[in-house]
């Protein structure tokens, strides 16, 4: 099952259980899926690949938002965030613990050859493929450059 078919089923169940939290972010995730496929050179289709990225970004901009909420402590807004969320990233699959992705940047630096900060470029553009949507962009960075710094 495709994630727009997945999408619209959810949004059922939300709207006849009155889950509004769930509702919205189901209504912009199937929003985002739109504007995707209406993008010219798409053809009315999406790839597995550009819908986790899609997911990525919805989950990425909220997070964002409610970093700028917590700081300027508008709580309201911020559970709305954290709902959506919680929403979203139960269609993205299961996120990679620290152990988990050291140990899989650890072979991705050997295959590379990678030895110094200086092969940060080719070791993060071997690992962003291979952890695509397993992990963060932010989290792989920061563990490349410690295990390059070692």
């Amino acid at each position: 099952m495709n994630l727009e078919t997945q999408i619209m089923a959810e949004m059922k169940d939300a709207m006849k259980s009155k889950n509004e939290a769930g509702l919205r972010g189901l209504r912009a995730i199937k929003a985002e899926i739109i504007k995707a496929k209406t993008d010219p050179g798409a053809n009315g289709i999406i790839t597995e690949e550009g819908e986790l990225k899609l997911l990525q970004k919805l989950v990425k901009q909220r997070k964002d938002s409610l970093e700028i909420f917590t700081q300027q402590n508008r709580q309201d807004l911020a559970v709305k965030e954290q709902e959506e969320i919680a929403i979203i990233e139960k269609f993205l699959p299961k996120q990679m613990s620290e152990a988990e992705l050291i140990e899989s940047l650890k072979v991705i630096i050997a295959e590379v050859g990678a030895v110094s900060a200086a092969d940060l470029g080719k070791v993060m553009g071997v690992a962003s493929k291979q952890l695509a949507g397993k992990a963060d962009g932010k989290a792989i960075s920061a563990a490349v450059k410690q295990l390059l710094s070692n």
